[in-house]
């Protein structure tokens, strides 16, 4: 009798230990911090941006926009999610967060049935979900910002077409098979050149949105298909990685086309490595996301969809900087 006694004090104790982190690691994450409350600073409303992975140079960029519209609509913002791509962590923070009865949710769209019970659980709540950068259309989210994708590799297509000459073999990396984004910017470029007899498609393989995976892969495709002539990348990485194993081999003659303006991506292009590049304006997704969640807690109608700018741009349009276009503004 002592003994189940003692075993359900130990269980009870244990209870009360998980709550009570519970309830201290929610404060701590979705409440404003003590620092803040110290200057009794009182903020509009309170959002969360949950990237794919927090140290992703590209959601850094859409973390930058964020924050300037944050300032000017006095928001408090945080910036929270998976140190590396990992979908069941973005999960979490994302039930983390409708749990902590935050009042806005801006990530990145995702298929997976889960997320979208999720999405739909936030905005039954009374919680508005702008997704940003990729979309899920078959969710209740409330706004979609972001690249129209398919248009995107749409454009690359047209690049391609423009740029070269003769017979091409093109092979293309992309990010993720499973990536709604990914899948429509391989799409739209296989639309645009598909009447184009002269530019074949060899391969599509995937980098899983990572450089080193980018290199394996370009090595790969260089040894089952010695006859490409074009690559094109549709992740941020993808064409740094292609570049690399490029420049390594001492390739010559041989089109890059990659996606977003890393720093390192305009480097390369600065040195002829890379052609051209599909430029998305992150940071005026970011700073339009927090924008339109502002706006729908203030009762204003705003657009189901809204596709921010793209072009390509090419070594003869450098210097170029992610400044111009932040909220729909050229510095």
């Amino acid at each position: 009798m002592l003994i189940k006694r003692l075993l359900y004090l130990v269980v009870f104790l244990a209870f009360l230990l998980a709550s009570g982190c519970t309830i201290y690691f929610g404060k701590e994450t979705f409440h404003t911090h003590e620092s803040l409350a110290q200057t009794n600073h009182q903020f509009s409303y309170h959002f969360v941006l949950i990237p794919e992975e927090v140290d992703n140079e590209y959601w850094r960029l859409i973390e930058e926009g964020a924050r300037e519209a944050a300032t000017i609509y006095n928001v408090n913002l945080e910036y929270l999610g998976p140190k590396q791509a990992d979908s069941d962590e973005l999960l979490k923070t994302i039930d983390v967060a409708i749990a902590g009865k935050i009042d806005g949710i801006l990530t990145q769209g995702m298929k997976d049935q889960e997320f979208i019970s999720l999405l739909n659980k936030a905005v039954g709540k009374g919680i508005p979900v702008v997704t940003v950068d990729t979309d899920t259309p078959n969710s209740e989210r409330t706004s979609y910002i972001g690249t129209d994708n398919y248009y995107a590799g749409f454009l690359a297509g047209k690049a391609l077409i423009a740029d070269t000459t003769g017979e091409q073999k093109v092979a293309i990396i992309t990010g993720r098979f499973a990536a709604a984004n990914q899948k429509l910017r391989v799409q739209g470029f296989m639309d645009a050149v598909e009447r184009e007899k002269r530019i074949e498609i060899v391969d599509v393989q995937e980098s899983n949105i990572t450089k080193i995976g980018a290199v394996k892969t370009t090595h790969q495709l260089l040894m089952k298909h010695p006859e490409v002539t074009a690559f094109y990348g549709t992740s941020a990485l993808d064409g740094i990685g292609i570049a690399q194993v490029v420049e390594s081999k001492n390739i010559n003659n041989l089109y890059i086309l990659a996606f977003d303006t890393l720093p390192e991506t305009l480097k390369l292009m600065e040195k002829g490595i890379i052609d051209a590049t599909v430029v998305q304006y992150p940071k005026q997704m970011g700073y339009k996301a927090v924008e339109a969640l502002f706006e729908l807690k203030q009762g204003k109608e705003r657009e189901e969809i809204k596709h921010t700018d793209t072009t390509v741009i090419h070594k003869q349009d450098l210097p170029f900087t992610q400044a111009t276009f932040i909220g729909g503004r050229r510095p």
